[in-house]
């Protein structure tokens, strides 16, 4: 697929201008059904985390899988003497059907040759195969990718926004996949995806989940794998994504804790955007346009999101007391930057409640200047995209975390 800078496309309905945004209610994360405040990390643990992630499952992204699933994988192809010789690469298959090799999804891996130990690790979907992050002429093309009919040289390092090498220097790995290879994104997709392939496998319907549930919990099964590499830190795997990836990677992190950092670069609505607050793109028009996305139960809040029982500000709090990332493109108006902020803010009071520091302030900052601590949040000059420059902010974040 094609990335399209949607920023500068208002279609009816869509407002940008902050003077209007009309006045909207939060849920408060720690006012439980009961009528009490969570008190402590253990009420939240417990019984408040549980209720809150059960309404994001019945009203937003369905069901997140729970069968347990047997992974098996062969390693298709390696070299210690990638990129310059200054990274291992590794071309995994990860089957996910115990018996049906048809399923399945290719991983690549670059680890960095600097670091003896095992090594922390950035892992992030693709949006056009493999072999599009980067010209390394040895990566195996993504055999689900739709465009690989075109000549494959043509494709090699087309995506612009992967900095591989810049990951190794600074001494993480990079791990990827293409997220066709657990759905395709299209209305139809959930025919062909796991959602119709594992389902007797997973004990699940395709209509109790959604895509972006396939393609988080894709990322889990990733996560099994590299918890059985040795040359990677299973215990530092940071999961980024970027748009409805930087959707799914919340969505991956809120359901598996073993995600060390989660990263959100410009996911906006049904991402880290808050639904309430009319600006930029809304529920109608994310369900209009990808009605496959979410749960059709989603749907009934289009017009009615005063009525939605949560806000995304309570999805970032699921993730507590991990270090999370919220990022922002200052043209990307489309993805309520703001919106996305405010999120964080409001995320803030779940991580107090594990003495972790927040935003520490509740003012927009200016561009280019990041802001927070456990949670970090920064609005960049530019479009919808991932830069350089929000590369290098992440690897800082998590050498805030570890070094």
């Amino acid at each position: 697929m094609q990335y399209i800078d949607v920023s500068a496309q208002y279609p009816p309905g869509t407002n940008v201008d902050e003077s209007k945004v009309p006045p909207y209610v939060l849920p408060d994360p720690l006012l439980m059904s009961n009528g009490k405040k969570v008190k402590d990390t253990n009420e939240w643990s417990t019984i408040q985390r549980p209720y809150i992630y059960h309404l994001f499952e019945e009203n937003v992204y369905g069901r997140y899988p729970t069968q347990p699933v047997t992974i098996h994988f062969k390693i298709r192809e390696s070299s210690n003497n990638a990129l310059n010789g200054i990274a291992t690469r590794k071309q995994v298959r990860i089957y996910l059907h115990p018996t049906d090799t048809t399923v399945f999804t290719d991983v690549l891996i670059y680890l960095p040759n600097s670091i003896k130990t095992p090594a922390p690790i950035f892992l992030s979907l693709n949006f056009n195969g493999n072999q599009a992050v980067n010209k390394d002429p040895a990566i195996l093309p993504s055999q689900n990718e739709t465009q690989i009919s075109k000549p494959l040289d043509s494709t090699r390092g087309t995506d612009p926004y992967w900095q591989i090498e810049g990951a190794i220097t600074h001494g993480y790995g990079v791990a990827t996949a293409y997220y066709g290879d657990f759905e395709p994104d299209n209305k139809d997709g959930w025919k062909t995806g796991i959602r119709t392939t594992l389902k007797d496998v997973l004990k699940i319907e395709p209509e109790e989940w959604s895509a972006l549930g396939a393609w988080a919990w894709g990322m889990s099964r990733i996560m099994d794998y590299l918890q059985q590499d040795a040359m990677v830190d299973s215990k530092r795997v940071v999961l980024m994504g970027h748009s409805r990836l930087g959707k799914a990677s919340l969505w991956a992190g809120a359901s598996d804790a073993r995600f060390a950092i989660v990263i959100s670069n410009e996911s906006g609505e049904g991402g880290a955007a808050l639904s309430k607050r009319w600006f930029g793109e809304t529920v109608k028009q994310i369900n209009d346009q990808f009605p496959h996305w979410f749960v059709a139960a989603y749907k009934k809040y289009n017009d009615h999101t005063d009525s939605l029982p949560v806000d995304q500000h309570m999805l970032l709090a699921l993730i507590a007391p991990r270090p999370l990332y919220i990022a922002s493109a200052a043209d990307d108006l489309w993805s309520d930057p703001k919106g996305e902020f405010l999120s964080a803010v409001n995320a803030g009071k779940v991580y107090a409640l594990f003495r972790k520091k927040g935003l520490g302030t509740d003012t927009m900052p200016p561009v280019n200047h990041p802001v927070g601590n456990t949670i970090r949040y920064h609005i960049r000059s530019g479009k919808h995209a991932v830069t350089l420059y929000d590369w290098q902010q992440y690897l800082s974040f998590a050498d805030m975390q570890w070094k």
